[in-house]
């Protein structure tokens, strides 16, 4: 069976989610998080990519981008690829890849998904049960988004922007946001959207997205939402 198509807009953010082969760790020492982390951010420099939320997991990662092209995110995550896995294969004596199968993504609407989804991404430690506090780990972009420590990652989204006047009025206001729980609905909706391809949104914004790329995308799959986050 062919491949099935991933399709991207210019300047429409994308959460991008993979995982480890049958969920094996992809990260086992300090220097390989650092190392991942440098070859993301010299490939979204160079495919013109703009982070807006990251974490790494022991297992896997997940990347909130807007590309300013639509080849954008296939190239940075190619370069990605092509240093990475052959990082670790020669750092620990394995071979072939590391990951299961392709990565998966859904674009996401800006209001009122995005945010949403940033939460989504910096919580994940914390509904992993390795830390009480988005704040306490490491590898993640929370401690930028939240606390202003310096991620030369990050480019910050208007919407992010529009919550203060200045730095700090807009992470007090972004950490206020972390008071209130994703409720189960939404993390079954973000989860499903990647999961399947389908754009995270309303109606209409799907509607749209369908109509500039002339084809459906993903598909509104119904039943219980896998395990994992």
């Amino acid at each position: 069976m062919p491949r099935k198509p991933r399709f991207y807009l210019p300047n429409v953010p994308v959460h991008i989610v993979q995982r480890g082969h049958s969920r094996e760790p992809v990260f086992f020492e300090d220097s390989d998080y650092r190392a991942y982390m440098d070859w993301m951010g010299e490939a979204a420099e160079h495919y013109k990519c703009t982070i807006h939320a990251y974490v790494l997991m022991t297992n896997h990662i997940h990347i909130l981008v807007t590309p300013k092209h639509k080849d954008s995110i296939s190239l940075m995550m190619q370069f990605i690829g092509r240093r990475y896995v052959p990082y670790i294969n020669h750092s620990y004596g394995t071979s072939g890849s590391i990951w299961q199968g392709r990565y998966k993504s859904s674009l996401i609407q800006d209001d009122p998904y995005l945010l949403t989804c940033m939460r989504y991404i910096e919580l994940n430690p914390v509904r992993a049960d390795m830390v009480n506090s988005p704040a306490q780990y490491r590898w993640s972009s929370y401690r930028a988004n939240a606390q202003g420590k310096p991620d030369t990652l990050l480019t910050s989204h208007p919407l992010y922007t529009q919550l203060g006047r200045n730095p700090l009025k807009r992470r007090e206001a972004y950490k206020a946001l972390f008071k209130a729980h994703i409720d189960q609905q939404q993390h079954d909706h973000i989860q499903k959207a990647y999961q399947t391809g389908t754009p995270l949104g309303n109606d209409y914004f799907r509607e749209k997205v369908e109509r500039k790329l002339k084809c459906k995308v993903g598909q509104d799959r119904r039943g219980r939402p896998s395990k994992g986050a």
